[in-house]
């Protein structure tokens, strides 16, 4: 079921990559197919499938400690992800290493011949403490109890990736510092252990939008709207209210919609929501909460399944991020929520998001394969 609904989501997204992609005056040269957004993101779901359904058929207890022991340490893939994603934050700090794209240095490119794949490891970061924290959580048992043998190691991690990403990409940063924090206290992290680490944090990312005026202007766009920034600052926000209010009930219809014509920036990516809301509808629009929520659902009922502690955690980690995203998502394009890049899961267009986010939704389903029925 998962699998299923994991693969239709993608399917939807792909359509409306392709749709927010149409642009009139257009002619396709087919020689360049990778330089064009919606042939890429065609080629990523059919990669993407093959991450889900070959990552559902893994065992997820492959992910956990066997013990504590070296020989365990350098035989779980979740040290090496982690270990990976660290230094190529580090890289992606890099001028001239690191590729800067609208003023923010968050990609690695990696050259293919003729054409190129951009890589970002923020998204490889994120995935890797979801499924880390769970292992060495369960691993520890007891000793996560513990604030210096348990709590403050993984503090300290938490808080290194964190302060990598947090220069260049704010949302991830609390993501990564939220999803981390939560999967630490269900795990068993003691709450008063917390009261250390969430000051600096908060203060942390206080300075982060202090000194950042793109930061602050977006702060003043959501808390004080109107004309004034319709131009500037807020008219990102202000086009996605268009497209979502002016879809109706049942929508303009699919590829009819006219905000892609330049108007609604990054309208394939962190904005493919409104896209949908406009072609669709309130009842396309709907549907697609509904999913969402069905996905919740069955990630609860997973979680309530599975027999052991490990997959219990590593399936919360994953719907919990799964949730946190698209709730986030929607909130920001109906200005719920400040403007802010996060990705709507499995729909916005992207390789690095589509390909490691059907991974995680195939473990998710290896554990609900592996999972009796109490």
């Amino acid at each position: 079921m998962v699998v299923c609904l994991t693969v239709t989501l993608m399917a939807i997204g792909s359509v409306f990559v392709f749709s927010a992609s149409a642009r009139i005056d257009m002619e396709y040269d087919l020689t360049k197919f990778y330089a064009y957004p919606e042939f890429r993101q065609g080629l990523f779901f059919f990669l993407a499938v093959f991450f889900v359904f070959g990552f559902s058929l893994m065992d997820y207890r492959k992910l956990a400690f066997s013990g504590n022991t070296l020989g365990s340490w350098l035989k779980n893939p979740t040290v090496y992800l982690v270990v990976v994603s660290v230094i190529l934050l580090v890289l992606v700090l890099i001028p001239g290493i690191g590729v800067e794209i609208n003023n923010a240095r968050r990609w690695l490119r990696i050259p293919l011949g003729p054409a190129s794949i951009s890589f970002q490891p923020s998204e490889l970061a994120k995935w890797s403490m979801i499924l880390f924290i769970p292992a060495v959580s369960v691993m520890l048992g007891e000793k996560l109890k513990l604030f210096f043998k348990g709590f403050v190691p993984l503090c300290m991690l938490i808080g290194v990736v964190t302060a990598l990403i947090l220069k260049e990409d704010f949302g991830t940063a609390l993501f990564v510092a939220f999803t981390g924090f939560v999967l630490l206290f269900v795990a068993g992290g003691k709450w008063w252990h917390f009261l250390t680490p969430i000051p600096i944090l908060i203060i942390g990312f206080a300075l982060a939008i202090y000194t950042s005026p793109v930061r602050m202007e977006r702060i003043k766009t959501f808390l004080e709207p109107g004309d004034s920034t319709s131009q500037t600052s807020g008219y990102q926000i202000r086009q996605s209210l268009i497209a979502v209010s002016t879809g109706g009930i049942t929508g303009k219809g699919l590829g009819r919609g006219i905000s892609k014509y330049g108007h609604l920036p990054e309208d394939t990516t962190d904005f493919i929501f409104s896209i949908i809301a406009e072609e669709l509808g309130f009842v396309g629009a709907a549907a697609i909460v509904l999913l969402f929520m069905l996905y919740i659902v069955l990630g609860i009922i997973i979680i309530y399944r599975c027999p052991d502690d490990f997959g219990k955690l590593i399936a919360f980690g994953i719907v919990l991020a799964i949730a946190l995203q698209a709730a986030v998502n929607l909130g920001v394009v109906t200005r719920l929520l400040p403007t802010k890049g996060i990705a709507l899961p499995f729909l916005s267009a992207g390789g690095t998001h589509l390909l490691l986010t059907a991974s995680v939704a195939g473990i998710l389903a290896s554990v609900a394969r592996r999972s009796q029925v109490k």
